[in-house]
């Protein structure tokens, strides 16, 4: 059975920074084609690192790759120790692979907005996804379901 980390915004839980989520129905529906295949775990790390729902936006300064909320607050010790708990849930399933929301400071796997608040995309990880990428746990952002899907069909994993 293939282990598989979530970010729960995605699975509709209200977790998002404005207290909405954002499901996804992409997402939802690959977990039911998946299920006697893959269990799935859901994961908040800003909820785990201990910030509320609904919070302050919050994104990576290029600078010093310092998590920044939109009242100038530093939170990126909240958002390592949720990149950590986040990993240790991974490791306690043995999970290995990651579907994260895009663009998240936590989960965000090939872009992150730039800390400036202005909707500017740059290069880079979000706290969670890099960490998870470093313990060698693949991270898939929701526009790549399709793709993993087929993979995990036709390689053996049916």
């Amino acid at each position: 059975m293939i282990q598989i980390l979530v970010s729960a915004c995605l699975a509709g839980e209200n977790c998002k920074w404005d207290g909405g989520n954002n499901r996804n129905e992409k997402l939802l529906d690959f977990m039911k084609r998946m299920e006697g295949k893959a269990e799935f775990h859901l994961v908040c790390p800003e909820q785990m690192g201990g910030l509320p729902t609904p919070r302050p936006a919050s994104e990576i300064r290029v600078s010093d790759e310092a998590v920044i909320n939109t009242e100038q607050r530093d939170v990126t010790a909240e958002f390592l120790l949720g990149a950590d708990l986040a990993l240790r849930e991974a490791k306690k399933y043995q999970c290995t692979i990651a579907i994260l929301k895009e663009r998240s400071p936590s989960c965000g796997s090939h872009g992150v907005y730039d800390g400036s608040f202005s909707h500017t995309l740059v290069d880079g990880m979000g706290k969670t996804a890099a960490l998870l990428d470093g313990y060698g746990i693949r991270v898939v952002g929701e526009s790549g379901l399709s793709e993993l899907e087929k993979e995990l069909t036709s390689d053996g994993h049916n």
